[in-house]
Formats: structure tokens, C-alpha cells, sequence
């Protein structure tokens, strides 16, 4: 065998261990990621089911029980004594930085109660203030046609946050969208 055969020979093999290393350590990888996924997967499911129950007890404190609404995916009712009180639903807008996942809270007669952020990207500082009580409490008791952003305040619309009328939109329309859903479901139920 000449010296450029064995050279050759020793790169390949060379090659070959790499290979052979690099897929062994990606399948070891593999397993150790499935194995800690399946460990705490369960945990972190239930960490989020409790993150949403709790969020529905803050948006409707009256309800004594949540009960998933059918054929309306991730639509809750609150019950107390039985009966519907409000609904809990999803909403979402398009924010500055990205999409603004949320919880609404309805009434039964179609009107804003409150609403929670649940994941956002907005500007800190800027857009995440649509969190404080400051912002949220201006849609209680609102229908979907006062939930119009303004710059100047008045008591029947929503005052754009400083900075961040982007994300002011975004979230009201956002929650007018879930109050309009829940008004016309509520209509018809009561045929």
C-alpha cells in the first residue's frame, strides 16, 4: 500500500469516527431530551391549566366553577348556582412587536368585564403598560361600539396608552372581537 493509499485510509477512518461519534452523541442527546420532556411535560401542562384557571378566577371573581363551552374551543363559562354569569374567552390582536395572546371576560348580555394578557412582545415601558389596571379598567362595561382607541380621553372610548396606540389597537380589538363572538352566541342560545 503506497503512503497517499494509507493516508487516505487513516482520513477515512478519520471521517468515519467523527460521524460515528457525532451520531452517537446526537442519539444520546435524543434520549436524554426525550426522557426530561417526558418527565416534565405533565408538570409543566398542569403549571398552564392552573395559569388559566387562575387567570379566569381573576377575570370573574363571582364564578364558583369554569365550564368548557362545546364546540368553542378555549371558551369557558362561569357558573355560579348553576347559571352562566360571564364567559371566558380568547382574544388576540397584532401588536407592535407581535401577536398579543388573551383572556376576555364577557357578560352574558354582551359587555367587556376584563381582560389579561397572557403573552406578549410589546415595548417595556411602552406597549406592556396595556397590563395595568389603568388601561384594563376602561373596558368594564363596555359594548364592541364604545371599544374605539382615542388619543384625547373621553369616558366612552379607550384612551390609547402614551407611546403605544399600536398596542392600545391591537388589544381592543382584541377584546371587542371576543365581546362581539360572545354577544352573538349568547343570541343564539336564547332561540
Amino acid at each position: 500500500m503506497s503512503h497517499d493509499a494509507h493516508a487516505q485510509d487513516d482520513k477515512n477512518n478519520s471521517i468515519f469516527r467523527i460521524a460515528l461519534n457525532l451520531t452517537i452523541t446526537c442519539f444520546i442527546s435524543g434520549i436524554i431530551i426525550a426522557g426530561t420532556f417526558a418527565i416534565t411535560e405533565p408538570s409543566a401542562a398542569a403549571q398552564r391549566v392552573k395559569a388559566k384557571n387562575d387567570a379566569m378566577r381573576e377575570l370573574v371573581k363571582d364564578a364558583e366553577s369554569f365550564k368548557a363551552i362545546e364546540g368553542k374551543e378555549g371558551w369557558y363559562a362561569g357558573l355560579k348556582g348553576g347559571k352562566v354569569i360571564a364567559y371566558v374567552v380568547p382574544a388576540s390582536g397584532k401588536g407592535y412587536a407581535g401577536n398579543i395572546e388573551m383572556l376576555a371576560a364577557v357578560t352574558t348580555d354582551g359587555k367587556a368585564m376584563d381582560f389579561k394578557v397572557l403573552k406578549h412582545a410589546e415595548t417595556p415601558g411602552l406597549g406592556d403598560k396595556m397590563v395595568l389596571p389603568k388601561f384594563r379598567n376602561q373596558f368594564a362595561n363596555k359594548v364592541p361600539t364604545d371599544m374605539e382607541v382615542v388619543k384625547v380621553p373621553t369616558d366612552k372610548n379607550i384612551q390609547a396608552l402614551t407611546g403605544a396606540t399600536i398596542t392600545s389597537r391591537a388589544v381592543t380589538k382584541g377584546v371587542r372581537e371576543a365581546v362581539e363572538a360572545v354577544a352573538a352566541y349568547s343570541a343564539s342560545q336564547k332561540k
